[in-house]
């Protein structure tokens, strides 16, 4: 398997926890170090949440750019921002403050999170390179300032992936049902991430041959994930009189189908039509006369526009490099160093798929393909990058690895890795 080329001796454990902690360190200092040094922009999305919040805690209306009722944005990030508002006695201080430290914790959580997958599936040095990157890759670090969906949602998707490996790992419907709750609250977060519940039980199936426990574990996810929808999904129900599991918002989805983002490109007439029917109106027209253009927009163009860049947060004066050893230009080249090497580790993945790690490859294809279909930003790719990290540090070590010498009595315990459990009669099961 891959992981056996990456797997050799460490330093010491006593010198890997000391590494650990330094990078851990590092990480708090530029986290806060960022937030208390420079004066922070607030995007028109934080505005609205902003506004969505105080409503709801003064008049009880769950609306977004609304009055009325309504289900634009799923409660997640809203609720989460209730909660500190109140916290903080909103309507006396301001709270923005307390999100930013906040997500602050959550960052290092998702750091915590990002080198137990990487040390589960690539042994300890390759956590500790995806925990060094983690803590000094900027997007980790600007995004803490913006009160926007990243952080939250980073962090519930990188703990949903750690409970599925364990999930695969164990075979208890007690994980699974934990792996699926974790899922709800992302999905209460981000919607977009619920379709990826069914690729990867379908690798898992191809991968291990076992029906049975497949489906079992899959069913125990699902109830987990609706359960924690469920309040969510009744409140849509009774307020709004009809099923909504996710989101009524069809903005993203419409805007996509402007090449190049060219909003006035005139291609149909939008008067007194609804948002829905621009989309498919264009598209119908798009993919019928422009068919090149719209070929080329909604593969290559939009791919290109989610991870060519990276995510630079709400915005800030002044600059905070973050490295300030690199030039302030060459930062976007260490944001696209990691995306080719997770593309690069695609193809290695792909020759050798029967492995734990294959579960990151198809995280990164399904969700690049779901950003096929909505409007490209390149804060759509915040979301991915822990893994793209992890994915590029297996790879990269095992490079590394196969050109010196190992020797196979020399490996640590704590090098063991997700790839050396093997089913057996006697793994424990429910």
């Amino acid at each position: 398997m891959l992981n056996r080329a990456v797997r050799a001796h460490l330093p010491k454990p006593r010198l890997a926890i000391i590494l650990i902690m330094f990078i851990f360190a590092l990480a708090a200092f530029l986290r806060v170090d960022f937030l208390v040094s420079v004066n922070h922009k607030i995007s028109h999305d934080s505005v609205h949440y902003d506004e969505m919040v105080r409503q709801l805690l003064e008049t009880g209306i769950y609306a977004y750019k609304d009055t009325e009722p309504n289900a634009q944005v799923t409660p997640g990030y809203p609720l989460f921002m209730a909660a500190i508002y109140k916290l903080v006695d909103y309507q006396h201080h301001d709270p923005f403050p307390a999100i930013r430290y906040a997500q602050v914790a959550m960052s290092l959580l998702t750091l915590w999170l990002i080198y137990a997958i990487a040390k589960r599936l690539g042994g300890q040095t390759v956590g500790i390179m995806a925990l060094l990157i983690g803590a000094i890759y900027p997007p980790f670090v600007w995004s803490n300032a913006s009160v926007l969906t990243e952080t939250l949602a980073t962090m519930f998707f990188v703990a949903y992936v750690y409970l599925q490996l364990i999930v695969f790992e164990k075979k208890l419907t007690a994980y699974a049902l934990l792996g699926g709750a974790t899922m709800g609250l992302l999905v209460l977060t981000r919607p977009e991430f619920l379709i990826l519940l069914f690729p990867i039980y379908m690798f898992h199936y191809f991968w291990k041959k076992e029906k049975r426990t497949t489906l079992k574990l899959f069913l125990f996810t699902v109830i987990g994930t609706a359960v924690v929808l469920s309040p969510w999904v009744i409140r849509n129900m009774i307020t709004l009189n009809e099923v909504v599991v996710a989101s009524t918002q069809v903005n993203p989805f419409q805007a996509g189908t402007y090449p190049d983002k060219n909003y006035d490109d005139g291609l149909v007439d939008r008067q007194g039509k609804t948002q829905m029917e621009i989309a498919k109106e264009r598209l119908k027209i798009g993919f019928k006369e422009h068919t090149w253009k719209f070929v080329k927009w909604y593969t290559y163009g939009k791919l290109k526009h989610t991870y060519s860049k990276m995510y630079f947060g709400s915005g800030h004066e002044p600059l905070y490099p973050v490295i300030p050893i690199l030039p302030w230009s060459w930062l976007n080249w260490l944001h696209r160093g990691i995306v080719f090497s997770a593309v690069a580790s695609l193809f290695v993945f792909a020759r050798k798929w029967r492995q734990p790690a294959t579960i990151l490859a198809i995280i990164l294809v399904t969700m690049s393909l779901v950003r096929l279909v909505f409007v490209p930003e390149y804060r759509y790719n915040y979301t991915v990058m822990p893994f793209m990290i992890i994915m590029g540090s297996i790879v990269g070590v095992a490079m590394i690895r196969k050109g010196l010498p190992i020797k196979q009595h020399a490996v640590l315990p704590t090098e063991r890795s997700v790839n050396d459990v093997s089913s057996s009669p006697t793994s424990p099961q429910t």
